[in-house]
């Protein structure tokens, strides 16, 4: 059975910071190319006016995502309680969480989340986009991710739990095979190299759900020969009602939060789209914000995660100070990558917006000046994100959430709807948007991780 790591909540901090955090970090960037060779491979193979198939992909995934972080609030439920029992080191604990968490999610997913989304998928793409070349591009899309997502999310769930509990390498590991496989599916499908025939968008789509399975299927023999952090259940029982509610306490508020950032995500790709030349704004707004700007989210999140596993157990081993300074640890690290990247946006646009053959006008023009904002947005998203890691951690997950709805609800699309009004309205006005909205969420997540208001937050199960 595998120890324990006392080096999370004993010696150097930034040490104890930087292993939880490069695993962490290299693995979401690892899992976020496979997106970004699916957007190359659909920019080159598919031939579509203003680069449609991409925007249909970033408007298939944006609402997606709306409807599934309700269930991955219990994930991060779940991460919090595995965080806090292992810095105490009770197995019991962390492995019953784990199974309630694992026998709920996938009831979920399979009964309502896939038949539910396949039905309505028609409805939203027609709410997301008015564009009729995006739109048939779309709802294949985003049937597929309803209908198979299944594997994607399990995986989901089990890189967070093993994160929390102070293993970060074997997502790490599994992310590579998932990754390899997904480049690998999805270069077949979308390109129809081989036997199979072009499939477009369905083709991303479908290697997407599939390449986890083989992931899936590992992790559960590791935890099943002992290899993990967490026992294998006695027998096979229905979820412990008790235990997913204190999970739903402290994941909801987090699901909330990120369906606000996703409804507003989704709503602001939506309002991109009404303007003159929406295609090639929507390509734009993927490419350079899905995308792009996911070499600043990815190492975002992957310190956000660390930051809470950080904050976590070093609550549970009754250190909470010193999980205070590992959050500004991975605050600092995550600026420093931020600034690189910022200045790669700003100096060679025309290098990354060509990787997705985004260079005729206007969609290079909204690319580049995309990429401007967001050079500087980087470096406060990234801090924000692990201060909220550092919140999540010790069990405030509400405030990150009332956060989120005054910065991509109320300031962002209330900015969109004023400039609307106003006659102001346009590409370079929305961009301006986002960067306020970004702004506003650094400056309220600071102020509050400052306060310390958390520090007294008791969880049990």
């Amino acid at each position: 059975m595998k120890a324990f790591d006392r080096e999370i909540v004993s010696g150097s901090i930034v040490q104890s910071v930087w292993k939880l955090a490069w695993p962490m970090t290299l693995l979401n960037l690892v899992n976020g190319s496979h997106s970004l060779v699916d957007h190359i491979l659909v920019g080159n193979f598919i031939s579509s006016a203003d680069n449609a198939a991409n925007a249909a992909i970033g408007v298939a995934w944006q609402v997606f995502l709306v409807f599934v972080v309700m269930i991955a609030s219990l994930f991060q439920g779940n991460n919090v309680l595995i965080a806090r029992y292992a810095g105490k080191q009770d197995r019991e604990k962390i492995s019953g969480v784990a199974y309630d968490v694992f026998v709920a999610s996938v009831a979920i997913l399979v009964l309502v989340l896939g038949p539910l989304g396949f039905l309505l998928s028609p409805a939203l793409v027609r709410f997301a986009t008015a564009d009729a070349s995006v739109a048939a591009h779309a709802l294949p899309y985003l049937r597929i991710m309803f209908v198979g997502g299944v594997p994607l999310f399990i995986m989901f769930m089990v890189t967070g739990a093993l994160q929390a509990s102070g293993q970060p390498k074997v997502p790490l590991k599994l992310g590579v095979l998932t990754t390899v496989l997904n480049i690998v599916l999805s270069t077949l499908f979308i390109t129809g190299f081989g036997p199979w025939p072009p499939m477009g968008t369905a083709g991303a789509a479908l290697g997407t759900c599939l390449a986890p399975l083989a992931s899936v299927g590992i992790v559960l023999a590791l935890v099943m020969r002992r290899r993990t952090m967490f026992l294998p259940p006695k027998r096979l029982r229905l979820p412990d009602w008790r235990v997913l509610r204190a999970v739903a306490l402290i994941g909801v508020p987090t699901g909330v939060q990120a369906v606000l950032l996703n409804l507003g995500g989704a709503l602001l790709i939506g309002k991109i789209g009404t303007l003159p030349q929406g295609a090639a704004a929507q390509a734009a707004y993927t490419i350079g914000y899905i995308q792009l700007f996911s070499l600043v989210m990815w190492v975002s999140f992957g310190l956000r995660v660390a930051s809470a596993t950080i904050m976590g157990q070093n609550i549970g081993a009754n250190r909470p100070e010193r999980g205070t300074r590992g959050v500004y640890v991975a605050a600092l690290m995550g600026m420093t990558w931020a600034a690189v990247i910022g200045a790669v946006f700003w100096l060679f646009p025309g290098v990354l917006l060509g990787a997705f053959r985004a260079t005729a006008e206007p969609l290079f023009g909204y690319g580049a000046s995309l990429l401007k904002v967001l050079a500087f947005s980087g470096v406060m998203q990234v801090v924000t994100l692990a201060f909220t890691g550092g919140l999540q951690g010790a069990g405030d997950t509400r405030t990150p959430m009332f956060i989120a709805f005054i910065t991509q609800i109320v300031i962002l699309l209330g900015l969109a709807q004023v400039l609307d009004m106003t006659g102001h309205l346009s590409v370079y006005t929305l961009w301006g948007a986002v960067f306020v909205a970004h702004a506003s969420r650094f400056l309220l997540t600071a102020a509050v991780f400052y306060r310390g208001r958390w520090k007294g937050i008791e969880l049990e199960v």
